[in-house]
């Protein structure tokens, strides 16, 4: 079998909603009717066929070759298989992410990996604003899994993240782990104004001093060491990081105490 492969045949005319194109919405489907789906969203209303050349029928391998800022609902809900975007995508990128795995090989927009509980999403360009949070009308964001941009991320990165592991390789924006519930929020290479802000629960890891810390976080003495080595040692595996990222003596900051305060900072000094 072949890879299912979506070969893009120009820049869109409109928005497309792409939240159909996965193994378990294409399961069992034949090249013809995943051609005659809708994904347009305008009065244009245009379908996979209208934007896509189709080849190979192996739907739990699905490759994307040309990607689009007007890609939006890639891999949302995925469960099993692979996603490959070779350019970039749009808004919710990997949302409801349960399992499987998603790579785009360009940048994202924003709310990727929204509601995601499971499953690796690997962007290799930037991400927009909020990546990992809630879409309007929710009360949590990421739930679990593993989220890598290689690249920048925008404002608010892990807003209300509850559990998972986010790694931004590039530095993040203003308000970094922005109301945290719980999990893991690693930015190297630098963030912007307050992270953590009205954080409950988790823990941020910088490799630097960022733009600027909230007044309520307060430095509270020498951070579990073995968790931060272990962080490490894991981010190290996944070749993430070619060295400690916290050093031997990273300082800790406690917070937000705005709010309940159990989070924390560590920050290598």
């Amino acid at each position: 079998m072949s890879r299912l492969t979506f070969t893009l045949r120009g820049e869109p005319e409109e928005r497309l909603d792409l939240s159909q194109l996965t193994p378990a919405g294409l399961a069992g489907m034949s090249i013809k009717a995943i051609a005659a789906l809708p994904i347009g969203q305008s009065r244009r209303n245009s379908t996979v066929g209208d934007n896509f050349r189709i080849t190979g029928n192996d739907e739990t391998n699905i490759v994307f070759a040309g990607g689009s800022s007007r890609f939006d609902g890639i891999a949302t809900g995925l469960h099993d298989g692979a996603i490959r975007v070779v350019g970039d995508t749009g808004a919710e990128t990997g949302r409801l992410m349960r399992n499987g795995a998603l790579t785009v090989e360009g940048s994202v927009g924003p709310y990727a990996g929204s509601g995601m509980r499971g499953g690796r999403i690997e962007i290799f360009g930037n991400a927009g604003e909020r990546l990992g949070g809630p879409v309007s009308g929710e009360m949590a964001g990421m739930a679990g899994g593993l989220l890598i941009v290689r690249g920048k991320a925008g404002e608010r990165a892990g807003d209300r993240m509850r559990r998972g592991l986010i790694a931004v390789l590039k530095g993040a924006g203003d308000f970094a782990g922005s109301r945290m519930i719980a999990g893991t929020l690693v930015v190297v290479g630098g963030a912007g104004k307050m992270p953590g802000y009205l954080m409950r629960r988790g823990s941020i890891l910088l490799d630097r001093e960022p733009a600027s810390r909230s007044p309520s976080f307060v430095e509270s003495g020498a951070p579990d060491l073995a968790f931060a080595r272990l962080t490490d040692r894991y981010l190290m595996e996944l070749k993430l990081i070619k060295r400690p990222l916290l050093g031997p003596t990273p300082r800790r900051f406690g917070g937000d105490n705005a709010v309940l305060g159990l989070g924390e900072i560590l920050l290598r000094p």
